[in-house]
């Protein structure tokens, strides 16, 4: 059991990371900072802290364990604020989208320390943010990405470890560049997606008219579009390298099949139709490769 968990972000991901451990009987206490005070009073009065911090390094004063739960471009300044109160005892994780610039901002920052921070993602979330929507469940099933660095200490590591799996989490380790490249094709693309959809709909002259003659298929497909913009914009802009080279292989499938619309070929057409919807009928969340 931890006596303090240092919460840096109040809001989904954070909140729900605190109401996991509390249930779970793994902390004391729950000390929480958030930019915003209505945030982390709102915070306090949901039972999600127990105690609302004026600042970054207070929260992180007497605890244990540290989770950063801000948005991935907000890293460094998060860690530049409590880099002064981190030794190696000291469990620091994140839950990031993407890993290598919040490695990068690690190593510039907690320098010696750095062995403390094992870099996580969980992969969780709602399209819903803020406190309001903190959840004990969000994390429960779901699967986390831990990558740890050449100097990661073994010791912290296996308590990330440990923690995530206490609160029902499937764990799996991965290189930071591995995972950035993964995210980049799963994750980060079909939000591209979504929003370039949403956005190319809307700009036509009868946009508004098309988008209210939308059912299931289009609400499904275009979910993630109401995701949080600022978020969004970060993880984007922080994997832009992977994310380009995903991109461009996207554009060379649509632009194939393209190809053989305007060439009339339906039976090659349906051939990768097929193919699509086949992967997609075997595809299981979170099943691991055979």
């Amino acid at each position: 059991m931890f006596e303090q968990l240092g919460l840096i972000g109040c809001g989904l991901m954070g909140g729900s990371f605190a109401l996991a451990l509390k249930r779970a009987g793994l902390v004391k206490r729950v000390v929480g900072y958030s930019k915003s005070p209505s945030t982390t009073e709102r915070a306090r009065q949901l039972g999600v802290i127990d105690v609302e911090a004026p600042s970054a390094l207070l929260a992180v004063s007497g605890a244990d364990i540290v989770l950063l739960a801000v948005p991935v471009a907000a890293t460094e300044a998060t860690l530049k604020a409590i880099r002064h109160l981190v030794n190696r005892d000291m469990l620091i994780m994140d839950v990031g989208s993407t890993k290598r610039d919040v490695i990068d901002a690690a190593r510039r920052v907690l320098r010696e320390n750095v062995g403390s921070f094992v870099p996580c993602h969980p992969i969780a979330g709602k399209e819903a943010s803020g406190v309001e929507h903190a959840d004990a469940d969000l994390y429960a099933n779901r699967q986390v990405i831990i990558t740890p660095i050449e100097r990661t200490q073994v010791a912290q590591l296996n308590r990330a470890r440990e923690v995530w799996e206490a609160l029902g989490c499937q764990v799996q380790q991965m290189s930071p560049e591995a995972h950035d490249s993964a995210f980049a094709a799963v994750s980060h693309l079909p939000h591209l997606i979504a929003f370039a959809l949403v956005n190319g709909i809307s700009a036509q002259p009868q946009g508004q008219d098309f988008l209210a003659l939308a059912g299931p298929g289009f609400r499904d497909f275009t979910r993630i579009a109401a995701s949080e913009p600022k978020m969004w914009r970060d993880i984007l802009m922080a994997n832009k390298q992977e994310l380009l080279e995903q991109s461009q292989l996207f554009q060379q499938t649509l632009q194939a099949m393209q190809a053989l619309i305007e060439a009339g070929n339906g039976e090659a057409l349906e051939e990768l139709i097929a193919q699509a919807s086949q992967l997609r009928s075997d595809w299981r969340m979170g099943a691991r490769k055979a």
